[in-house]
C-alpha cells in the first residue's frame, strides 16, 4: 500500500491514457552491389517492401495524431470519456446551461476506530459523489489488516477506482475524543486533501457514527449558490462552566506522542484565560471552507500558531480551535455561519451526544440539517435514511445526476457529466435552512459577538 507524502495511501490509479507513439524511421538504408548497374530483382523487392512500410507507417502516424487532437479537444470541454467503468458503450451528457452555477466539490475525511471499517464504508457509499475527494483514516487501535482490507475495498470497486478520489490513509494517526489530537488529525487530514487535488471547496470531517440527511446532489446543489469561503461553525464566547473544566485545565495527550494509547496526563496547577485574543467555543463539527483551511495550515499570519500550541495543552481542543481561529481572524470573522449544519442531541447527565433512532427520524427531517451524529453500528433509522431520503440500496453508493445506468446495484456504473446534479426534497430543505440562516439580518448579528 502506498502512501501519498508520509501518510495518506491512495487507492492505485490505472496508468493515463495515451495513444500509442509510433517511431516513423527518419531513414532507410537499401543497399546495392555498385559493380552491376542493374540491380537485381530480389534488391528491388526489399526496396519497394520498405517504401511500402514507410507509407503505412506514416498513414496510420496521421491517423493516430488526428485522434489524439480530437481527443485533446473533448477532454477540455467536457470530462475525459476514459474516466468513466463503462467508457467503451456509454454515452456522455454535458450541461450546457450556463445560468446554473458550477457546483462545488468538498473534501471529506471520514474517521474511525477498531472495528469501525464497515461503518466507514457505509458511510463513504452514502456521501459519495465524483466530484469530491475522500480520505478514510482509522486509527490505530484498529488493526493493520483492518485497514488494508479497508484499502483493497476501495481499489476494486469500479468507481472509486475510475474516478481516483477516494484515498486512505496508511499511516494512522491517535485521535483522543477529549485531548488536543483530534486538531491535529484534522489539520494533518487536510493538508493531505490539499496536495490530493486542488479543486475542492469545503472541508468536513465525519466520524464513523455520523450519516448525511441529504444526497449530495441536494448538498452540491445548495453549496454552488453560495460564497465559497463561508464557514458553517456553531460558536459562542460565553464560556460559563467550560473555563474551570476545558479552558484553565493543563493536559499533555499522549496521542501526540506515543505510539500506543494511554490515559491522558492532567497537570495539577490550572492557567489563566488569555489576554491576547478571545476565546470561543462550539461544536466539533463544522463545514469549513478551503480558503480557511489553507490559512490555518500554509497562512502567513502567525495566529494559527499560536492558538495551535495554546490549545496543545487544552481539553476538548477541537470544538474551541476552530471557533477561535475563525473570529480572532480579521480575514475570515465575517465569514462565519453560527451553524454547523448537524443534528445532534445532547445528554446532559453524560455530557456527550445522545445516539439517535428511529424514534428521532422525523425530529431529523424537520430540522433541515445536512448531516446528523451519533448513531449505533447499523442501526435500523439509518435504513430508514437509505430508504426515504438517500434512495440508496445496500451496498451500492446514492445514485445522483451522474448516474445513467439501470435502476438497481448497477445504476452508477455507467456515468454521464459529474457536473449535472438532481436535487431533490433535501435541497429544498436545506435551501430553507440557509436563507433563514442569512435573513432577517440575524447573520451578521450572530457573528463572532463578544458575550
Amino acid at each position: 500500500m502506498q502512501n501519498p507524502g508520509s501518510a495518506a495511501a491512495s487507492s492505485p490509479s490505472p496508468p493515463p491514457h495515451q495513444w500509442p507513439s509510433l517511431s516513423v524511421p527518419s531513414k532507410f538504408t537499401t543497399i546495392f552491389n555498385l559493380r552491376d548497374p542493374k540491380p537485381k530483382p530480389t534488391i528491388l523487392l526489399y526496396t519497394f517492401l520498405a517504401i511500402s512500410l514507410l507509407s503505412i507507417t506514416f498513414i496510420f502516424f496521421l491517423s493516430f495524431s488526428s485522434s489524439s487532437s480530437s481527443s485533446s479537444s473533448l477532454t477540455h470541454s467536457g470530462p475525459d470519456p476514459f474516466l468513466y467503468p463503462t467508457h467503451q458503450t456509454h454515452r456522455i451528457i454535458y450541461d450546457n446551461n450556463k445560468a446554473t452555477p458550477s457546483p462545488p466539490s468538498i473534501a471529506y475525511l471520514i474517521s474511525g476506530s477498531h472495528g469501525d471499517s464497515g461503518r466507514i464504508l457505509r458511510l463513504l457509499y452514502a456521501s459519495y459523489h465524483p466530484l469530491n475527494q475522500y480520505l478514510l483514516h482509522l486509527d490505530p487501535s484498529a488493526p493493520q489488516a483492518d485497514r488494508e482490507q479497508l484499502a483493497l475495498t476501495v481499489q476494486t470497486n469500479p468507481i472509486f477506482k475510475a474516478a481516483q478520489n477516494v484515498h486512505v490513509m496508511g499511516k494512522p494517526d491517535f485521535a483522543y475524543p477529549k485531548g488536543s489530537s483530534p486538531v491535529s488529525l484534522t489539520l494533518h487530514a487536510a493538508s493531505i486533501l490539499l496536495r490530493l487535488s486542488l479543486k475542492w471547496d469545503w472541508f468536513v470531517s465525519l466520524g464513523a457514527d455520523a450519516y448525511p440527511l441529504v444526497t449530495q446532489d441536494d448538498l452540491l446543489h445548495i453549496l454552488s449558490f453560495l460564497p465559497k469561503d463561508l464557514n458553517f461553525v456553531n460558536h459562542s464566547s460565553y464560556i460559563g462552566w467550560k473555563e474551570l473544566r476545558k479552558l484553565k485545565p493543563i493536559i499533555v495527550d499522549p496521542g501526540l506522542y506515543l505510539s500506543e494509547g494511554t490515559e491522558m496526563f492532567y497537570a495539577t496547577q490550572k492557567r489563566e484565560l488569555p489576554s491576547a485574543y478571545r476565546l470561543f467555543t462550539g461544536s466539533s463539527f463544522s463545514v469549513l471552507s478551503r480558503s480557511f483551511m489553507e490559512f490555518c495550515i500554509l497562512g502567513v499570519d502567525n495566529l494559527p500558531r499560536v492558538l495551535l500550541m495554546y490549545f496543545a495543552n487544552t481539553p476538548s481542543s477541537l470544538s474551541s480551535y476552530f471557533p477561535t481561529v475563525l473570529c480572532n481572524s480579521n480575514q475570515f470573522n465575517r465569514t462565519v455561519i453560527n451553524q454547523n449544519l448537524l443534528y445532534a442531541l445532547h445528554d446532559s447527565h453524560r455530557n456527550d451526544l445522545r445516539p439517535l433512532n428511529s424514534t428521532d427520524f422525523d425530529d431529523m427531517i424537520r430540522s433541515r440539517a445536512a448531516f446528523a451524529q451519533k448513531f449505533q453500528a447499523d442501526d435500523p433509522v439509518l435504513d430508514l435514511i437509505d430508504q426515504k431520503i438517500l434512495g440508496r440500496s445496500r451496498g451500492s453508493v446514492v445514485p445522483g445526476g451522474w448516474c445513467l445506468g439501470e435502476p438497481g446495484n448497477s445504476t452508477c456504473l455507467t456515468w454521464g457529466d459529474a457536473k449535472i446534479l438532481r436535487p431533490g426534497s433535501g435541497s429544498q430543505r436545506l435551501e430553507k435552512a440557509i436563507v433563514e440562516l442569512l435573513s432577517n439580518g440575524t447573520f451578521r448579528s450572530h457573528q463572532c459577538i463578544y458575550e
